[in-house]
């Protein structure tokens, strides 16, 4: 969704509530494109701090479905982003993605809350979403999931230096 921040130009201090809908259903992060489970109206204040200055608070709150760092099932992690900005209008808008350092959420008079929302989740994304605390993740040879059951898989991790004397042991088992 678009806000047409215009009409709050006109006065100093002059201040507006905006309820808006969350437009996506995906999120694009770094590693992967995530389905967003649930969300709720995004909630934003903005502000008329004078000066073609704008602050800008608000809440949003959503779930986002993630792999497991280990064993890659979907875990639902909830997100409750408070958000704070101030936004300079006389910035030019290269000049405003150079300093913010990511994808721009103001594009003229224009505020995208897809974008804005999209920014706060880079920044408050986990370094790490486990399905539980004792996941044992997937079996690196077979790709079994090790939390439902084993596999019969060899898990012994040969040491690589001593593959030349691997390699005449096999040739002895040959003849």
């Amino acid at each position: 969704m678009q806000i047409n921040l215009t009409e709050l130009f006109s006065v100093e201090g002059k201040e507006k509530i905006y309820t808006a809908e969350i437009d996506r259903n995906t999120f694009q992060a770094p590693d992967g494109v995530w389905e967003i489970v649930s969300k709720e109206p995004v909630i934003l204040r903005i502000r008329n701090l004078g000066g073609k200055k704008l602050l800008l608070e608000g809440k949003a709150v959503l779930s986002l479905s993630i792999p497991c760092s280990r064993c890659l099932e979907p875990v639902n992690v909830p997100f409750e982003l408070d958000i704070f900005q101030e936004l300079d209008m006389d910035v030019s808008e290269a000049d405003r993605v150079e300093e913010l350092d990511e994808q721009p959420y103001v594009s003229g008079y224009y505020l995208d809350v897809d974008q804005l929302i999209g920014n706060e989740l880079l920044l408050n994304l986990p370094m790490k979403v486990l399905c539980r605390e004792d996941c044992k993740g997937i079996c690196n040879r077979c790709g079994m999931n090790l939390n439902r059951g084993s596999c019969s898989c060899d898990r012994s991790s040969p040491d690589p230096r001593m593959s030349a004397i691997q390699d005449i042991f096999q040739k002895f088992k040959e003849v």
